[in-house]
């Protein structure tokens, strides 16, 4: 969580400073160089349940429970975020998490870090209809923006510029998105 008032990382309620990130990161830093095979590991799953209409709540391990609909046009409630929204706050989350830590590594005390992702997408390749041409109109969007505001104290324009490509780069959600890693479908239908 960010405090608002003076940037510092609010985990559990020990503050985070960009000294404890930077800390943290080199002792893990540390264990994968010596042991590069710690590093794989299995991610927390996302399970999502139906619960009735369009509305489904994704659930992590820990409890937190997100809800999500579709717009009243497509026969939600429309008071819900959809799930290509909750793609587009993961992309950007993960981008900002990965530029607070090279900020954090590098010494660079963010004053505001702030992503606004962006999409535009063809409803009808939700709906599985083809186009003028007779191909089917892809589901997913047809471009994804991200605009990225950032301040530091004592930072160039030059090394501002560097810490967020560098921290796109290294975005996990970033990575998967522009490798279009393949997805595994296993069906298991319930007698």
């Amino acid at each position: 969580m960010l405090s608002d008032d003076n940037l510092e990382f609010v985990y559990t309620g020990a503050r985070m400073t960009t000294q404890n990130v930077a800390t943290a990161l080199l002792r893990v830093e540390s264990v994968l160089q010596r042991r590069p095979g710690a590093g794989l590991h299995d991610d927390a799953p996302a399970t999502v349940r139906w619960e009735r209409g369009l509305r489904v709540v994704a659930g992590h391990l820990n409890g937190t429970q997100i809800p999500t609909d579709m717009p009243r046009e497509l026969g939600g409630t429309g008071d819900r975020v959809t799930p290509g929204w909750l793609m587009r706050a993961g992309l950007a989350a993960c981008t900002a998490t990965s530029i607070a830590l090279r900020a954090a590594a590098r010494g660079i005390e963010l004053q505001r870090l702030e992503i606004v992702a962006s999409s535009r997408s063809d409803t009808r390749g939700l709906l599985g209809m083809i186009n003028e041409r007779g191909e089917q109109v892809p589901a997913g969007p047809r471009d994804l923006e991200l605009t990225v505001r950032i301040a530091a104290q004592g930072a160039t324009a030059e090394q501002l510029r560097s810490l967020v490509e560098d921290g796109y780069r290294n975005s996990p959600i970033a990575c998967a998105l522009e490798a279009a890693m393949p997805v595994g479908l296993r069906i298991d239908i319930s007698t």
